[in-house]
C-alpha cells in the first residue's frame, strides 16, 4: 500500500506550489477591494514581459483567450488558413476555428513530437495567415526554419508556450520569437495563478493594441481632452470635465483579476526553481528508466532548455510486455500511480471529424499517439517517490 505523501506526489502533474508569500499577497489585494486589472495586473506584466525579453504582456483569463486574442490580433479571420500541429489540446485549433478561420495540421517530429517543419513548406498556401506551433511538454520547437518561411511567405508565428512558460530555443524565451507568444496558468501548468490565467506577450505595438482593446469589450476610456470631447445634441461640449467610454468595436472580456495577478508575480519569482526541480526529477526519471527494454524515453535537442512540464514515454508493447492502455490500467488499479495520455490527434476527435479529417493523414502523430503516456513529473516530488515510480514500471515490463 502507498503512503499518502509518495501517493500525493505521483497523483499530480503540477507544480503551482502556493506558500505564505501568496497568501500574504491575496490578503493585501482583499484589504484593497479585490479590483480586476489594476495595479497588480500592470506590475505582473510588466514583470512576465521583463522575464521573456519582450516589450509588451498583457494579462488574460486563460490560454485559450491568449490564442484567440492573439490571431484575432494577426488579423485572422473567415477564410483565413491556420496551420498547426495534431497532438496539442484542442484549444490551440479551436481558438482559430472560432474566428471562422481554416484549420490544417502538419505532422510531428518522431522524437520531440512538436511541429515538423520540413513538412510544414509543403502545406503553405496564399491564404496561409497564421502558423502556430506548439512547444510541447515544455520544449520548444525547430524554431528558426519556421521563422524563416514566415518571413519568406507573410505568415504570422503564434507560439503556443502553455506547457513551456521558462523554456528556451538557442538563447531565447518561449514565446518571444513570433508576432506574439501565449500562456496559460492553469493549475497543471508550472506556474499557476489560483487555478486559470494566461498571458499574451509581444514586442510589436499594433498586435499589443489590438489584442488589449479586444480584451476587453474594445473599451476606450477618454478623459480631460477637447480632443475626445463628446458633444451633445446642441454641438456644445458636455463641460470642462467629463470621463465617458466609447467602443472601437464589440469586444470581449478576457480579463484578470488583481488578486491572479498578484499571486502571478510571486509565482514568476520561484518559476526558475520550480522549473530547475521539474528538470532534475526527468533527469532522475531517465537515468532510472534508461535500460528498461520497450521503452522510448524524452530527448531535449540541442540548444534547448526542455523544462518538463510533462514527461512524455513511448511504449513499444512487443518489446515491453504490454500495451499502452494496460500500461496506464496497471500503473493506476496495481501500482496507484495515474500516468496520462496527452494527447489524442485533434484531427480525430468529433469535431474534427466533422470538418472532413480523417484516419491516416498524420501517420507520425497517430502512431505516436497509440503508444504515448505522459508520467507524473513536479517539483513535489521526492526521491522517494521517483524511486517508486520507476520500480513501478520495470515490475510491469515482461
Amino acid at each position: 500500500m502507498l503512503r499518502p505523501a509518495i501517493k500525493y506526489d505521483l497523483q499530480i502533474k503540477h507544480g503551482n506550489e502556493y506558500g505564505p508569500r501568496e497568501e500574504a499577497a491575496i490578503i493585501q489585494v482583499l484589504r484593497q477591494g479585490a479590483p480586476t486589472s489594476g495595479v497588480a495586473c500592470q506590475r505582473f506584466e510588466q514583470e512576465f514581459a521583463a522575464y521573456c525579453g519582450t516589450r509588451y504582456a498583457r494579462v488574460v483569463s486563460n490560454g485559450t483567450a491568449a490564442l484567440f486574442l492573439s490571431l484575432l490580433a494577426a488579423g485572422v479571420t473567415r477564410g483565413d488558413r491556420v496551420l498547426t500541429t495534431p497532438i496539442t489540446w484542442i484549444a490551440t485549433a479551436a481558438a482559430a476555428v472560432t474566428l471562422g478561420a481554416e484549420v490544417d495540421f502538419i505532422d510531428i517530429d518522431p522524437v520531440t513530437f512538436n511541429l515538423d517543419p520540413e513538412k510544414l513548406k509543403y502545406k503553405i498556401t496564399a491564404n496561409t495567415k497564421a502558423v502556430i506551433p506548439v512547444h510541447l511538454y515544455g520544449q520548444c520547437c525547430d524554431m528558426e526554419p519556421i521563422l524563416e518561411m514566415a518571413e519568406k511567405s507573410g505568415f504570422a508565428v503564434i507560439e503556443d508556450a502553455c506547457h513551456a512558460i521558462g523554456g528556451e530555443y538557442k538563447g531565447r524565451k518561449a514565446g518571444s520569437m513570433g508576432i506574439a507568444g501565449c500562456f496559460s496558468f492553469h493549475e497543471q501548468k508550472n506556474i499557476s495563478t489560483l487555478g486559470e490565467g494566461g498571458m499574451v506577450v509581444t514586442n510589436d505595438p499594433a498586435i499589443y493594441e489590438r489584442f488589449s482593446l479586444y480584451r476587453s469589450h474594445c473599451t476606450r476610456v477618454y478623459g480631460e481632452s477637447t480632443k475626445y470631447c463628446r458633444l451633445d445634441e446642441s454641438k456644445q461640449p458636455m463641460g470642462k470635465r467629463f470621463w465617458f467610454q466609447d467602443f472601437d468595436d464589440v469586444g470581449y472580456n478576457f480579463r484578470m483579476t488583481d488578486m491572479q495577478a498578484a499571486v502571478g508575480s510571486i509565482q514568476l519569482t520561484r518559476l526558475d526553481t520550480f522549473n530547475q526541480r521539474r528538470i532534475e526529477n526527468a533527469a532522475y526519471l531517465t537515468e532510472g528508466l534508461k535500460d528498461v527494454p520497450g521503452l522510448t524515453l524524452p530527448e531535449v535537442m540541442s540548444g534547448n532548455k526542455h523544462v518538463f512540464h510533462l514527461y512524455p514515454v513511448l511504449i513499444d508493447s512487443n518489446v515491453y510486455g504490454m500495451s499502452r492502455d494496460d500500461f496506464i490500467y496497471a500503473m493506476l488499479y496495481k501500482k496507484g500511480i495515474k500516468v496520462g495520455t496527452h494527447y489524442i490527434p485533434i484531427h480525430l476527435s468529433r469535431a474534427f471529424i466533422s470538418r472532413g479529417f480523417r484516419k491516416g493523414q498524420f501517420p507520425v502523430a497517430e502512431a505516436a499517439a497509440e503508444r504515448l503516456v505522459t508520467l507524473p513529473v513536479n517539483p513535489r516530488q521526492s526521491r522517494e517517490a521517483l524511486d517508486y515510480l520507476i520500480e513501478s514500471i520495470i515490475s510491469l515490463a515482461c
